[in-house]
């Protein structure tokens, strides 16, 4: 199936809220970062088993590992959750980062070293969230 319309059936399958704020922030990563490579990540591993939720990921960044190995991958991630919705934002080697300089402007949201998590997008100011996925779009 195309990666389009695996998002797009991804985002439709939410409850009303959430679907209207996932999409809200698919279109603001969408301008935020334009002609990006787009990625749907169904959450099962290669044997079928389901491990996470699903993802979608926008951007492309390398993974380079310890024993010399390689891995392209996203560099901003959206998925819901079971109590709202998270946005990833990899690659940022300070894992203080997000937290120093968004975690008190965000609003009601939980901010980890690669993770912003809430429960609805009216709970969280999104100029914040906006320059968060702006510095991850930059960082490559």
């Amino acid at each position: 199936m195309d990666v389009t319309l695996e998002i797009e059936n991804y985002i439709a399958s939410q409850p009303a809220q959430k679907r209207d704020d996932l999409q809200t922030l698919h279109e603001v990563i969408l301008r935020l970062n334009p002609g990006c490579k787009l990625w749907f990540l169904d959450g099962r591993n290669p044997e079928g088993k389901v491990v996470s939720n699903p993802n979608i990921g926008y951007g492309l960044r390398t993974i380079n590992y310890a024993d010399g190995k390689t891995k392209d991958f996203y560099q901003i991630g959206l998925s819901a959750n079971n109590s709202g919705i998270s946005v990833y934002i990899l690659g940022l080697e300070d894992k203080t980062y997000l937290p120093d300089t968004y975690g008190k402007t965000i609003g009601k949201a939980n901010v980890t070293g690669y993770c912003i998590k809430f429960k609805k997008l009216a709970d969280i100011n999104l100029d914040t969230l906006e320059a968060a996925i702006r510095d991850g779009v930059t960082h490559r």
